[in-house]
């Protein structure tokens, strides 16, 4: 039990190395193999505690952002919290495996119920948690490009499947050889030998499929181009202190955007089609008052995406992109979908104290958008999520079908210090744009800012706590992937299946002790 314990462990933290800012990709599947070789054979109880085991070595160094936020007023709790809730469902994830592994094509089984977990957890508590499903992990490797065919659901099979049969050839090889040595004979080996065909075929498949689908993945311009510039004004690296130097916040914005005017009116930079900046850079009333930016935007003649904290008319407040255009002011705008449990919303809010520094900063809940973001920016239609958003399949999939031929998501990263988050997050933006086959536009208050090609490689990017600015030429596309078509089908499928493991097994299994 210690020796599979430690071995769950291993994997936990082999998924963890191959999480950005890594590009160990391939640690992922070889983390998936070591865990199927962990349950394999064991009851259901038994494979929940290894996978809790895994949950815990994998998800609390990945989630370290949260203690160098939190740890200095609150100590580890909150980080502590976080990693043991989404341990739980890697438990069940373990519990599922070991199950659906008596189970024929066990591979494919195991694979779905690892991936039916991951969806769970990004529902569930308090509309779920999705950081480090195994698709953040492929962002530099051959399984990316799946993405493009059905989304992170199908890319997180594909690590899965590549890992679970990679186990089950580990076994068959085992078993094989252990046949060469008790018999100078083939008749011994042959029926070990027959048995290696399925787990090779799951093993390489998912690995030739996405090296296939690499040429399909479309960077051309077919709806002409447009020239960015994306405004990184920097922020003071002060961790939670941060929640109130709005006011410096915005004034470190302002002045970098004053500094492209002031480029572009001199001729050092070429003028850009629109400009973006990130989150939370201002706070509006239902009027949408800001001399600054509108001087901004007058002067360079553009239109200005920016975010920040609105207060409509009916005093209820939310986490907005708006598009401030010359001659107009604020106009059009995106509301964020996603909000960030115990931060813009707050479950149990009377106890959340105790925990979150968000309870003291807002009195009351934001309230969420329901409409995809499409903005009208200069040339390009720009599909805009924030933040949290992009790591939810349903915000960018939202855009591309209302006719978005690009992407952006503002964010604000700087409480997290530097840290390993801000990394995180731009691997979500780039398998984002290869689902879509969009170029992503990140716009971070303290970095990571990059540009994105639709081929999920970085084109342009930024340092952390630096202000900087990028201005890049980028392609408008408006074909489909079928990943923008099929995808949520594809996640669908795969948790059905998963659920269908599930049941399999436990008939399976009252066959077996009926017969017994």
């Amino acid at each position: 039990m210690l020796a599979r314990s430690l071995l769950a462990a291993s994997a936990g933290g082999l998924l963890y190395w191959a999480s950005p800012p890594r590009d160990l990709w391939w640690l992922a599947p070889v983390a998936l193999a070591v865990f199927t070789l962990v349950v394999r054979g064991r009851r259901g109880r038994a494979g929940f505690g290894y996978g809790f085991v895994l949950g815990l070595a994998y998800m609390l160094p990945l989630l370290g952002w949260l203690l160098d936020f939190l740890g200095g007023q609150f100590g580890p709790w909150p980080w502590l919290g976080v990693g043991l809730v989404e341990a739980l469902f890697l438990g069940l994830a373990g519990a599922g495996m070991a199950r659906a592994g008596r189970l024929p094509l066990a591979p494919v089984w195991q694979s779905a119920v690892f991936v039916a977990a991951e969806l769970l957890r990004s529902a569930l508590p308090f509309g779920g948690f999705p950081w480090g499903r195994l698709a953040f992990t492929q962002t530099g490797g051959a399984l990316l490009p799946l993405a493009s065919i059905g989304g992170t659901a199908l890319v997180g099979f594909g690590v899965a499947l590549t890992g679970t049969a990679l186990a089950e050839l580990v076994r068959g090889l085992t078993r094989l050889v252990r046949a060469g040595r008790n018999s100078a004979g083939g008749a011994e080996r042959a029926g070990p030998l027959r048995g290696l065909a399925v787990p090779v075929a799951g093993t390489l498949l998912p690995v030739v499929l996405g090296l296939a689908v690499t040429p399909t993945l479309g960077t051309a311009a077919e709806s002409g181009t447009a020239r960015v510039a994306v405004v990184q004004g920097n922020a003071p690296n002060v961790g939670l202190d941060l929640l109130y130097r709005d006011r410096q916040l915005y004034a470190n914005h302002v002045r970098a955007a004053r500094e492209l005017v002031a480029d572009v009116e001199a001729g050092r930079v070429a003028r850009p089609d629109f400009v973006v900046l990130p989150e939370q850079v201002g706070s509006w009333g239902a009027e949408r008052r800001d001399p600054a930016l509108r001087d901004v935007v007058e002067r360079l003649g553009v239109p200005v995406i920016v975010g920040g904290l609105a207060t409509d008319s009916a005093g209820r407040l939310s986490n907005r992109i708006v598009r401030w255009g010359p001659g107009e002011g604020a106009s059009e705008e995106y509301v964020k979908q996603h909000l960030v449990p115990f931060a813009e919303k707050i479950p149990l809010r009377s106890v959340a104290g105790a925990v979150s520094p968000f309870v003291r900063r807002f009195d009351r809940d934001m309230v969420a958008g329901d409409d995809p973001g499409v903005l009208s920016a200069g040339p390009a239609r720009l599909g805009v999520g924030i933040c949290y958003d992009v790591a939810y399949d349903d915000v960018f999939r939202g855009a591309a079908r209302s006719g978005a031929n690009l992407f952006a998501v503002p964010t604000n990263n700087a409480w997290y210090g530097r840290s390993e988050m801000s990394y995180q997050q731009l691997a979500m933006s780039r398998l984002r744009a290869v689902e879509h086959g969009r170029s992503m536009l990140v716009a971070a208050t303290s970095g990571v800012s990059a540009v994105v090609r639709p081929d999920g490689s970085v084109a342009r990017r930024t340092d952390l706590f630096t202000a900087d600015t990028i201005v890049d030429e980028v392609p408008l596309r408006s074909s489909t992937t079928p990943a923008t078509s099929i995808g949520e089908y594809v996640t669908w499928a795969v948790a059905a299946l998963g659920v269908l493991a599930m049941v399999l097994s436990t008939l399976r299994g009252r066959r077996a002790r009926r017969g017994g």
